[in-house]
């Protein structure tokens, strides 16, 4: 079956990104000149999703404006001739068909993925976090849904964490592995080194068959008083397959503020329109740290 779903939370407070965050959606911060939650729904669509649903709450009126026309803009670009810029922002609403819905608690992922159980129905769908970007030649969520279509079972993204930052994740242990994916023997949710079952990391991309929401029902609270997305998984994994894909792709922590200056660094240089000019300004400031430094025109 073709996966046509994805459900995007992006209910968090954004705790790490105060004080700014208190008046604007963390998902709304810009990597040079798109918001970090355009290159989460560029990976969906790019996927062959065509519906997105978007967990907000309060405060988050904006992502849904970004998503909206905007007719007095659409008139003012054409009137200048600036046909480009008329044409990016046109695609932003007829690219996917997009919904939203509030989590009214912010009770965890768990609870933000039962939130969209009416959008989902009984078919599988996609699950993709909105502060993990990945830069990958094949989408990480097609990756996925590759798996998941020859296996018709539920596919999570993985890659390998060091061993001092495992406390941070939802950690896989493993039966066997078949090319780039494994088989899930049992999940575990942020534990400490020396008890995680591996180095294998859940990493933002989920591709969940409609069972889960019976393992989510009723759920108690876990890890930080959370309902837990890992420990549904783990309960699912138990009562039929879930294999976990350890996808190619370099992956950026946006919400984190050292993963987000790397993002706009990276990306910023790699810009048709900035990326010579970029470089040339950061070798500069790297070698006359105590002189003015004259830009390039």
């Amino acid at each position: 079956m073709k996966i046509k779903k994805a459900v995007i939370p992006a209910a968090g407070l954004g705790t790490r990104f105060l004080p700014v965050t208190k008046a604007l959606p963390k998902e709304m911060l810009p990597i040079v000149d798109k918001p970090t939650i355009q290159y989460i729904v560029e990976e969906a669509i790019e996927s062959g999703i065509e519906d997105i649903l978007f967990i907000t709450s309060r405060g988050k009126w904006s992502i849904m404006d970004y998503y909206d026309r905007t007719p007095e803009l659409e008139v003012h670009l054409e009137k200048k001739g600036d046909l480009e810029q008329l044409e990016k922002i046109k695609s932003l609403t007829y690219t996917a068909n997009f919904h939203y819905t509030r989590q009214d608690e912010p009770l965890g992922l768990g609870h933000a993925i039962m939130c969209a159980k009416s959008f989902v129905g009984d078919e599988p769908f996609a699950v993709l976090l909105g502060d993990d970007i990945i830069k990958s030649e094949v989408p990480a969520l097609k990756q996925l849904l590759n798996i998941a279509d020859a296996t018709s079972a539920s596919v999570v993204g993985i890659q390998e964490v060091p061993k001092n930052e495992i406390h941070k994740y939802g950690v896989i242990d493993v039966l066997d592995r078949t090319e780039n994916y494994y088989k899930v023997k049992d999940f575990v949710e942020k534990p400490q080194a020396d008890k995680a079952p591996s180095n294998l990391a859940i990493i933002g991309r989920y591709v969940l068959n409609p069972s889960i929401f019976t393992y989510l029902e009723g759920l108690s609270a876990g890890f930080g008083g959370e309902i837990q997305l890992t420990d549904a998984l783990k309960k699912l994994c138990h009562q039929e397959d879930v294999y976990a894909c350890l996808f190619e792709g370099k992956r950026y922590d946006a919400g984190d503020k050292l993963g987000y200056l790397i993002a706009t660094v990276e990306y910023a240089l790699e810009s048709p329109q900035l990326g010579e000019k970029f470089a040339y300004y950061l070798e500069n400031l790297y070698l006359h740290k105590d002189k003015t430094f004259k830009s390039i025109s």
